[in-house]
């Protein structure tokens, strides 16, 4: 039981102590500047600028180095240009990341002039709020130098700021900031790169909070805050906020979760004091901890059991204790299976061949199941928060909604909206990420992530949708989200048949794969596990501790090859 049930009380009854934030915004140089009273601290930079004698080409990797330092409006990186360039030079008109840059001498060059041709493959862009938007194409620019004093420098350049990825990873760090689905029930995690330099994460952290979710988020969550809301710093340790008056009792208390879990989750102390107004936001309530908030901890158990299923040869079996026991109720019974999810709840969604159809039926695992829908193919089930909601895809193009009512058990339909989506092809894979917000897709062997939007209350459309790690070009067969929000794909490929795929695309990282056979049919993953399907086994991987590049079979399922569901 948590504090916050009776916080909620306290403040519904104190409703005129309303928790404030502050209203301000990020330039896309990802240094928080408050347009109104706060502005957090960030290090001086030293021993960046450059360095006497260096030659113009390697003084030209210094500047692209140097601008990865945002501070005091990229003083170290305007150090780099002629007096007049350094006035001019708009940095904030875009930050490009690269995989990398390259440099070559223009014909024409002079030992007093010289120009370069700079070119490099653009991976991704840091948008306002420091958000990473992927994109592909190539970044072509002219920079010009001159000797002034015995000494190059950059006197002409496009504005923007182009960065090396590895820039990005040793200057900027991701967090998460969380903001709460259209319901108020889940928090949903919007990842930002924040620069390393600054002295006061937290007080960055609350600065991007109150601006609220990005740009490509923001049509999956609720933003509680009202538009006056201002962040006004830390005094004497306390968060001040102000112009929240016109926020209910259950907007700023749901801003309390966000806040609260916004700043555990990037690992700063507490509790926190917050100051609303000059008081507390509800009597007895100076300080907050997670504990207040904690029906809403986004965080993963690593250390919680999650129940183990295997679908084997159309039957689907319990793996637990080193054993496969059959499931009681129809579900371990009827056979002919193609694919199956199971809820943390004990829901069931299976998709059974009979003759030339697919066909969709849902209930408990140890239950009876009720017939949904048929199709001549139905892809493998996504369950939505509320599990007695689904997703498929209906023969490869329509994504079917099933919504089952509660009290009266009946089954209804409705087509997500895909207007968004420019790919073309086959839908073969469809995941709802924890919080719903997100939706992942294999769109002919490509990874495509989307936001959910709530056009009204039983609609549901999918937008901003983009594809991530282009490098897998039509290579992905399986995948699935995992808890910390990050994405398991299998592929075909032998050499690199496994990734990890970040929620934002920043990078795609190819897991160990010893003794992998490629293709990877199907994958799962829990806080503790990472589970695959190759061409001859079912293998696992812990999530932590150790160094092994080896995976092992499954307990219990050894010389077997199952498809693992994890009930997450």
């Amino acid at each position: 039981m948590t504090r916050f049930p009776r916080l909620r009380a306290l403040a519904a009854v104190a409703a005129s102590a309303a928790l404030v934030t502050g209203c301000t915004t990020l330039p896309n140089n990802t240094e928080p500047q408050a347009i109104r009273s706060f502005e957090p601290q960030i290090e001086e930079d030293s021993d960046l600028g450059p360095q006497p004698g260096r030659e113009p080409d390697l003084l030209l990797r210094d500047f692209y180095t140097a601008s990865a330092h945002p501070t005091q409006d990229y003083q170290v990186a305007r150090s780099y240009l002629a007096k007049d360039t350094a006035q001019q030079w708009d940095p904030h008109e875009s930050i490009l990341v690269v995989n990398r840059i390259d440099l070559v001498t223009a014909a024409g060059s002079t030992s007093e002039q010289r120009t370069f041709n700079v070119r490099g493959a653009v991976v991704g862009r840091i948008a306002a709020g420091g958000a990473y938007e992927p994109e592909h194409g190539v970044y072509e620019a002219t920079i010009e130098m001159v000797r002034t004093n015995g000494e190059w420098r950059i006197e002409s350049l496009p504005s923007g700021v182009v960065l090396e990825r590895t820039e990005l990873r040793n200057q900027f760090q991701p967090q998460r900031l969380f903001f709460f689905d259209p319901t108020g029930q889940v928090l949903v995690s919007d990842r930002r790169w924040i620069y390393s330099g600054h002295q006061s994460l937290d007080s960055a952290l609350v600065t991007l909070l109150v601006e609220g979710p990005s740009p490509s988020l923001e049509p999956g969550v609720r933003d509680v805050l009202p538009r006056e809301a201002t962040f006004a710093g830390v005094v004497d340790g306390a968060y001040h906020f102000t112009g929240f008056a016109d926020a209910d009792s259950d907007a700023r208390l749901l801003f309390a979760a966000q806040l609260v879990w916004t700043l555990a989750v990037a690992n700063v102390p507490e509790p926190y004091s917050v100051v609303v107004d000059g008081e507390a936001l509800a009597p007895g309530y100076e300080t907050l901890s997670t504990d207040d908030v904690a029906e809403f901890n986004p965080r993963v158990n690593a250390t919680a059991p999650v129940p183990l299923y295997a679908l084997t040869d159309g039957v689907v079996s319990r793996v637990a204790s080193n054993q496969v026991t059959a499931v009681e109720g129809e579900l371990g019974q009827i056979g002919g299976i193609e694919s199956v999810d199971i809820s943390g709840e004990g829901n069931a969604a299976v998709v059974r061949r009979e003759g030339d159809e697919s066909v969709l039926l849902t209930g408990l695992v140890d239950g009876d199941l009720t017939e949904v829908l048929r199709a001549d193919t139905i892809s493998r089930p996504t369950f939505e928060v509320d599990a007695n909601n689904q997703w498929v895809v209906v023969d490869g193009e329509r994504i079917i909604r099933v919504v089952q009512s509660g009290p009266t058990g009946e089954v209804s339909e409705a087509e997500v909206g895909t207007e968004g989506l420019t790919a073309q092809g086959e839908i073969s894979v469809i995941r709802l990420s924890k919080s719903g917000a997100r939706v992942a897709m294999i769109i002919d062997g490509r990874v495509h992530v989307g936001v959910v939007e709530r056009p009204g209350p039983a609609e549901r459309r999918i937008v901003n949708i983009r594809e991530l790690a282009p490098q897998l070009g039509g290579t992905a067969l399986s995948l699935d989200w995992q808890p910390d929000g990050s994405l398991l794909v299998g592929t075909s490929t032998p050499e690199t048949p496994v990734w990890r795929v970040e929620q934002d695309g920043s990078a795609a990282t190819s897991l160990p794969s010893g003794n992998i056979t490629a293709p990877v049919v199907a994958v799962a993953a829990t806080p503790s596990m990472l589970y695959l399907t190759d061409a001859q086994a079912t293998l696992q991987l812990p999530t932590t501790g150790g160094d092994s590049v080896f995976w092992r079979e499954v307990s219990g399922l050894q010389g077997q090859r199952a498809a693992p569901v994890a009930a997450n």
